[in-house]
């Protein structure tokens, strides 16, 4: 019986949208909107993977496990960007150097107070 349940309600998964939507709260009235097109067809198939895994991250992992970046833009769009600008290699290096830097030590170059709260901030160059 229950291998018949799993059978019939696993097609059910194919049409859930991705991410955590509660029923209730402000959040609720938000609608998905799945980003059509903005990939740069210049980049490589390397960088076009790692869009789709940028966006994975961003639209389905992140709105569950909340937001921990230390950063403004966070590392996640800093690699993005960075990956954009300079390709896949070079963005990739850099969006992991990001990735290292993200903690909450004292930050000792540009800061910026946003929200009552000390952002470190690092734009991509």
């Amino acid at each position: 019986m229950k291998i018949l349940i799993t059978l019939f309600s696993c097609p059910l998964f194919l049409f859930a949208l991705p991410g955590y939507h509660p029923p209730w709260g402000k959040d609720a009235d938000l609608q998905y909107h799945r980003p059509l097109g903005q990939s740069n067809s210049s980049l490589s198939p390397l960088g076009t993977a790692m869009e789709s895994v940028i966006w994975f991250h961003q639209n389905i992992i992140s709105p569950v496990d909340g937001p921990r970046s230390h950063f403004k833009p966070s590392s996640s769009t800093y690699m993005l960007l960075a990956i954009r600008k300079h390709g896949f290699f070079k963005g990739y290096i850099m969006g992991c150097d990001r990735l290292l830097r993200e903690n909450e030590d004292a930050w000792v170059y540009r800061t910026a107070l946003i929200d009552g709260k000390i952002w470190k901030t690092d734009p991509p160059p």
